[in-house]
């Protein structure tokens, strides 16, 4: 299933945009990360609480755009409950759908997900959807770090 570039601000990505899932802070957390779009002006935090090798739950905090943001969203839906290598993989996912030149789709990746693959056709809006992705790779793997996609 993937959207046509016409449909980049298509309906889903609204929505996630203007009611956020997962949009808190968590104190609790067992790993956090920051991330920043200097470019587009976007800034997050991605929080997740990891018990056994499980994602027990995800949240984010901050503002930008709107691909930032409905893919930050999108990124918690995904990723919540999921075991810690299944979100490696729909980091890699995601980061194929973005960012590749051929045109194979990831498989298995979440229908909702999808609504991300429009993006690819801006690439000054790439790093807007990546930025919480790669926001929570960094918190899963380094514990508190900041991720700039300048670096």
């Amino acid at each position: 299933m993937l959207f046509d570039d016409d449909d980049l601000y298509q309906e889903l990505i609204m929505d996630h945009n203007r009611h956020p899932r997962n949009f808190h802070d968590m104190p609790n957390a067992t790993h956090h990360a920051d991330g920043n779009n200097p470019l587009c002006g976007d800034k997050i935090k991605v929080f997740l609480d990891v018990q056994n090798d499980r994602i027990e739950n995800i949240s984010f905090c901050g503002s930008g755009c709107a691909i930032s943001q409905a893919s930050a969203s999108l990124m918690t839906e995904a990723i919540k409950g999921q075991p810690v290598q299944r979100a490696h993989k729909l980091f890699e996912a995601v980061h194929h759908l973005l960012t590749a030149d051929d045109s194979e789709i990831p498989a298995d990746l979440p229908d909702k997900v999808m609504a991300l693959s429009g993006v690819k056709a801006f690439p000054m809006r790439v790093k807007c959807a990546t930025l919480s992705w790669h926001t929570m790779l960094s918190a899963l793997e380094h514990g508190n770090n900041e991720v700039s996609t300048e670096q």
